[in-house]
């Protein structure tokens, strides 16, 4: 546990438990993604951010929706994991195409995945949640992940999957 409490070295990268994460530079020889992605998903006129969900789970489009309704500047866009978008996304943010473990929000400088993702995605919707976003930041984050990581896990035993298998959004 300590981990979590070293301070960072000036220049080092933050650890990989900090869910914060900086768009890895590609090698030479692969393709860059964040490069790739930056001109058909963050345009000069359309920098929101993007939250990529889990497209065929129940708890997951109710959350879509839960945003969608209180954010009404429309700040934030979606697309489901699954897609192909969602998958360049996700490579975008240094994560496998095939991860579906996790919401993930991508902004033009970076990344957030579980509980990271859910408060920084509270902090664009509207009044009250950028305050309880900021109250949960207390909450170490091992403990959020940790009850993050449990729902996530049992998502579809509890809330079941889209009827469809395909996303409402």
């Amino acid at each position: 546990m300590a981990l979590f409490l070293r301070p960072l070295a000036s220049g080092a990268p933050p650890p990989a438990q900090f869910r914060r994460t900086r768009t890895p530079r590609a090698a030479s020889s692969s393709v860059d993604w964040t490069k790739s992605t930056d001109a058909e998903f963050f345009r000069g006129d359309d920098t929101r951010p993007i939250m990529l969900f889990d497209g065929v789970c129940n708890l997951c489009n109710g959350g879509v929706r839960f945003v969608r309704d209180n954010d009404k500047n429309k700040r934030i866009r979606y697309e489901a994991l699954q897609s192909e978008s969602g998958r360049k996304l996700l490579r975008r943010s240094g994560r496998s195409p095939d991860d579906i473990s996790s919401v993930v929000l991508v902004e033009k400088d970076g990344s957030y995945i579980k509980s990271e993702a859910v408060l920084k995605i509270m902090e664009y919707l509207d009044l009250p949640f950028p305050q309880l976003a900021l109250l949960l930041r207390i909450v170490p984050l091992f403990l959020r992940d940790f009850a993050y990581d449990n729902v996530a896990n049992n998502r579809y035993l509890i809330f079941g999957r889209t009827e469809t298998e395909s996303c409402e959004i």
